[in-house]
């Protein structure tokens, strides 16, 4: 499919700044190869989610958006603000590097992303790559990655605003204000969202305690207030200048024991230099801060404080060798800083990497291949490399095989948390084969990718030693159907994900599921217009799940429905409705944590 394939001295000198359109068009996406290319370009799978699309889904949360995507699992602790977990994969929660903007962000004690409270009104787009990513990225990227862009803008100034309400007291509202001209770009926008909840946990008190190990039949509210900005200018002779800050605050009231409120704080901030000193070699320098703090609390009264900051830099050189060939290199720099109430042995830790990449067409082939080298500060060097090919069986038919190796240097939780950590932990490490088939018709796309993926050195609790230990090992088979097609006037996307994650650790539990994995998820969105109507459905099916690496709890498979409607009554304004769970289905990502039954919400929205 080389007639979709961007001249890549054109991407490199002249920046490649593009207008996102539906998924079963051609986007230009980031994160895959760390460079401008298409989607059809890519060589690793990726899922492309628009603004467009967030406000078609009406989504209220980054949850909504992913849930049962192409190699998506998401767990969710009882609703709106309650840690939500996400498995690229099959893989860990903490084996997803997740980016804003290019900024690494995330907990270093935990080693999760706070998905929960990123606020889907300052994003732009987000991009979903499935499959190792650590020989570009480094630690973490063992699943894949996935980089949330916040709005840009640019053109004419422009005013947008949103109210919206609806189910268990909810009250959302965003507003901002972009603009910029030819150059330049920028976009201000602030937004909040305010809900009454339902009771997140039906808990297990000891002994035998299960879920939130404690009974409080209470509403679990949720709040959150962000705020976004993103401001740069294209000069001549080659330079550009992009900044950005993100800032969502949270108050949450959940079920537990020990805690039961928290306040919170995401924040990043970054900024980003491109220059190109010769007409075949652009340069880029991006340097970024993210922040991850929160205050708990027991029934008002103060517990604990967890923060951890992450401060990264970044220099990479693109240099254009002829028309259809690219290498990259670069260099990655990391310091991670944890704080608070807990005294941890060891609170800071830095990370170097160098990396190179060569991208390259020959005729109907084409190559990838990276490598990269990190030098952790108290885990020592680890090397990491992938290879990609793609074969052009047909214009319309693309054969793509690859195979990577990725690692995920320990959290300070699990190497310092007083009384629990260990310091003598190893990275995991991972190896991946992949495997796909892709192609275009008149209406639209498909693709079929399969993989196995082994994981080593997971670390996992030990009863011997009472701590964490690298006793564990995974072996995940999977296959993953994308279509996207237009047909009878509507818009048809449609994702199903089989899996077979496998414990291989040996004892008891060897031959076991891996614990909230589901062999079997479907996600079919369909929309179409009507005028100055739009009518749209979101189907979500997933099979069943264990909750316990024993494969003794059962989580019951189960299917909802979402439906949505808007109604264009007058120029740049609409009205939009939804149902969520429309069939008002009983289910649960996670044991004796409750999700929200039917319910219903409208928005208002102004968007020129």
């Amino acid at each position: 499919m080389k007639k979709r394939r961007l001249p890549a001295a054109a991407c490199l000198l002249l920046g490649c700044h593009p207008v996102f359109a539906l998924q079963v068009d051609d986007p230009i996406v980031i994160t895959a190869s760390r460079t401008a290319e298409t989607v059809d370009e890519s060589l690793a799978p990726v899922t492309v989610i628009t603004r467009e699309a967030i406000e078609r889904l009406q989504a209220q949360s980054v949850q909504d958006l992913l849930r049962a995507l192409p190699g998506v699992g998401v767990v969710n602790n009882g609703g709106p603000g309650k840690t939500t977990s996400v498995f690229l994969r099959g893989t860990e929660s903490d084996h997803v590097l997740v980016l804003i903007d290019g900024v690494r962000v995330g907990s270093a004690t935990l080693g999760t992303t706070a998905f929960q409270d990123i606020p889907v009104d300052q994003i732009d787009r987000i991009e979903i790559v499935r499959g190792p990513r650590t020989s570009l990225y480094g630690s973490e990227a063992i699943g894949g990655v996935i980089q949330i862009f916040t709005r840009k803008g640019g053109g004419a100034l422009r005013p947008f605003f949103a109210l919206g309400g609806g189910s268990y007291r909810t009250y959302s509202a965003s507003s901002g204000l972009s603009g910029g001209g030819t150059r330049g770009w920028f976009n201000l926008s602030v937004s909040g969202l305010d809900t009454a909840g339902f009771n997140a946990c039906i808990g297990k008190p000891s002994p035998g305690g299960a879920g939130c190990f404690t009974i409080e039949p209470d509403r679990d509210g949720y709040r959150n207030l962000s705020g976004a900005l993103r401001a740069g200018y294209r000069f001549g002779e080659g330079l550009e200048v992009d900044v950005h800050a993100l800032r969502a605050e949270g108050k949450n009231a959940f079920d537990g024991g020990f805690v039961n409120e928290s306040e919170s704080v995401r924040q990043v901030l970054g900024g980003t230099l491109r220059y190109a000193p010769a007409h075949r070699w652009r340069v880029t320098l991006t340097a970024g801060r993210s922040r991850d703090a929160s205050d708990n609390f027991k029934d008002g009264a103060f517990q604990s404080r967890f923060e951890s900051e992450r401060d990264t830099l970044s220099l990479q050189n693109d240099i254009a060798l002829f028309d259809d060939q690219r290498l990259t290199v670069g260099v990655d720099y990391r310091d991670d800083r944890v704080a608070g109430t807990t005294a941890y042995a060891v609170t800071s830790r830095d990370d170097t990497g160098l990396f190179a990449q060569y991208r390259g067409g020959f005729d109907a082939h084409d190559v990838q291949f990276s490598l990269r080298r990190d030098d952790d500060a108290q885990f020592g060097a680890r090397t990491t490399g992938a290879v990609a090919w793609g074969y052009a069986l047909a214009p319309e038919l693309r054969l793509v095989a690859s195979y990577g190796t990725a690692f995920k240097a320990p959290t300070f939780n699990e190497s310092y948390y007083p009384g629990y950590g260990n310091p003598a932990l190893r990275p995991e490490s991972s190896r991946s084969v992949e495997m796909g088939l892709r192609g275009e018709f008149g209406r639209g796309r498909w693709s079929v990718n399969a993989f196995e993926t082994r994981i080593d050195d997971l670390i996992a609790y030990d009863a011997s030693i009472f701590a964490p230990n690298n006793i564990d090992q995974a072996r995940i088979l999977g296959v993953e159907a994308v279509l996207a097609v237009r047909l009878g006037g509507w818009t048809w996307d449609a994702g199903l994900t089989l899996l077979d994650p496998k414990n291989r650790s040996g004892g008891a539990n060897d031959g076991n599921l891996l614990p909230r994995r589901a062999e079997r998820t479907l996600r079919v969105d369909a929309d179409r217009d009507f005028g100055r109507y739009r009518l749209g459905a979101t189907l979500v099916a997933v099979g069943r799940r264990y909750d316990d690496l024993a494969n003794t709890r059962v989580l019951d498979g189960y299917a909802t429905v979402d439906v949505r409607g808007e109604y264009h009554f007058a120029r740049n304004w609409r009205l939009q409705g939804r149902i969520e769970n429309l069939f008002d289905a009983d289910y649960e990502t996670a044991a004796y944590y409750n999700q929200p039954g039917r319910s219903a919400y409208l928005t208002l929205r102004y968007a020129p």
